[in-house]
């Protein structure tokens, strides 16, 4: 993926944006794909005034429902790399307002630690993934990161994320490949990623997790 562009003036940790190999949108699409799109067009379009969290749960209702579902993508929208987990953009919004996104990952492959240009929506179409939640603490000297808690998510879970203290990891727990399903609200498109910076702090466990939970809830 590329960098976000101005990014790095903001970042913490390293330069670089994270891994994966983008790819505009796949053709053809499926019919149950095209459902899955209209289904978030109309979840936003009838809470334009909905929080970037409220957004989210939205979206995520619509979403869950076609995870795990053989016709949603086709073989193409599911190949996987080696070197690292394959992104597939499958739908951007004419306006910009959202996109869908197939990641594909082979075993043990991870994302960089991380945080979003915006809310995201996670569901599990194929495999497991294990995901780590973080704070950012520590004075400006001493910054680092806690991990507040870790959640394995296997097909049909679904998770809203929205920054700020969206910082997280995810890795794929399945022996074989692991599909996910994520819908931004950017044009990933023309960012070619959704992450806004890549976070290579050093990594404590905080004693009290509920105190440093997600800003939007799991369910």
């Amino acid at each position: 993926m590329n960098a976000v562009p101005g990014a790095d003036r903001e970042r913490p940790g390293t330069a670089s944006a994270g891994t994966g190999a983008q790819h505009l949108p796949s053709q053809p699409r499926t019919p149950r794909l095209t459902r899955l799109v209209e289904e978030v067009r109309a979840a936003l379009r009838a809470r334009p005034e909905a929080s970037a969290g409220e957004a989210g749960w939205e979206v995520a209702a619509a979403l869950a429902p076609h995870l795990g579902r053989a016709d949603l993508l086709t073989p193409a929208q599911q190949e996987a790399e080696r070197g690292g987990y394959k992104q597939h953009v499958l739908h951007v919004e004419a306006d910009g307002s959202f996109s869908v996104v197939a990641l594909v990952w082979l075993a043990s492959q991870r994302t960089p630690v991380h945080d979003h240009v915006c809310w995201c929506v996670i569901g599990i179409h194929e495999g497991a993934e294990e995901e780590t939640v973080y704070r950012l603490s520590g004075s400006p000297e001493q910054r680092h990161l806690l991990a507040v808690d870790t959640t394995t998510s296997g097909v049909g879970a679904v998770a809203a994320l929205a920054p700020p203290g969206d910082i997280h990891d995810v890795r794929s727990t399945a022996a074989g490949r692991t599909v996910s399903i994520h819908v931004y609200g950017a044009d990933i498109g023309r960012l070619g990623t959704s992450i806004r910076r890549v976070y290579d702090l050093p990594v404590r466990q905080a004693e009290d997790p509920a105190a440093g939970g997600r800003p939007v809830p799991r369910r």
